[in-house]
């Protein structure tokens, strides 16, 4: 009985043993990309780091994120991005959702529809960014349009409270083709069923939509909202080339993202740079926690 008690526990030794062989791997890469970075983000938000003449690190305490509290532009940035969330992940949630009911309807030459809707989502960002910002130019074709039509033109690159919006418009053009996809996937996954039994109860199509539809795509709706939210508050290359990497005009296009590029690399201020982005990291987390309370609990 002992022995066949010891061979049993040197057999789930061994099995243990291959099991944390094989995932090794997984973990020394995590560890190396994911967690290692995080804690010298840490360090480095706790640190005041001279860049010239060497690299000197001098502890300063919680005192990069009370400077957070008195910052102006982190003040503006933040607004800026939290604006820019608000408009587009609502605005291309509930496109994506027009777009994918209409191609699942069965409408003429859907697939071609398809591949005319997702192009802008595998155009390259910058070549997307640098189209839009030859269409608002001054002489460009929005402008051209306008005089065309007798309208008065607009500097649309230049006036602070209209720059912000036009990114708002060129991300929500590019971003909901792929949502619309991830929707597609799902209406497709909707038994007909559903749909046949309550047209014999008397439903129409648009009660079956409200009634039928949308509750079964709550978690897709979550999962659509959340990486959103992530990746709008991640802005960066859209404002960094429309504004020439100064987040202009008069910081109308400055993001939380452009603001740490901006302190680490141009002002050199490590420290401050790693606040800012644990700033970032914290709000987008509360976020989505929110929203996930909001749909009732769903996961990622």
């Amino acid at each position: 009985m002992f022995h066949l008690r010891e061979n049993h526990c040197n057999r789930q030794i061994r099995e243990n043993f291959t099991a944390y062989l094989f995932i090794t791997p997984s973990i020394l890469v995590l560890g190396t990309f994911v967690i290692l970075p995080i804690l010298y983000a840490v360090f480095l938000s706790l640190h005041k780091v001279q860049m010239l003449g060497g690299i000197n690190y001098h502890f300063f305490g919680l005192g990069n994120f009370q400077r957070l509290l008195t910052d102006e532009r982190v003040g503006i940035a933040l607004k800026n991005t939290a604006e820019y969330v608000a408009i587009v992940v609502p605005t291309q949630t509930i496109l994506a959702l027009c777009l994918a009911v209409t191609l699942n309807s069965g409408i003429r030459g859907k697939n071609w529809w398809r591949i005319l809707y997702f192009l802008p989502t595998v155009t390259s960002s910058a070549v997307l960014t640098l189209i839009f910002m030859w269409i608002y130019n001054t002489n460009g074709l929005l402008n051209n349009f306008l005089a065309f039509l007798n309208l008065p033109i607009y500097n649309w690159l230049g006036d602070p409270s209209v720059a912000l919006k036009g990114i708002m418009i060129m991300n929500i053009w590019s971003t909901a083709p792929f949502f619309m996809v991830i929707y597609l996937a799902a209406l497709q996954d909707i038994p007909q069923t559903l749909y046949e039994a309550a047209e014999l109860d008397g439903a129409n199509n648009w009660e079956q939509f409200i009634y039928i539809t949308l509750p079964l795509l709550q978690p897709v709706t979550f999962f659509v909202m959340a990486m959103g939210i992530i990746g709008t508050f991640q802005l960066f290359d859209q404002s960094y080339i429309f504004s020439g990497g100064t987040g202009g005009p008069n910081n109308a296009t400055l993001t939380l993202v452009l603001l740490i590029y901006q302190t680490v690399f141009r002002n050199l201020q490590m420290g401050y740079g790693a606040a800012i982005a644990f700033l970032l990291a914290f709000v987008i987390i509360i976020l989505t926690l929110m929203q996930r309370q909001f749909f009732g609990g769903y996961k990622i």
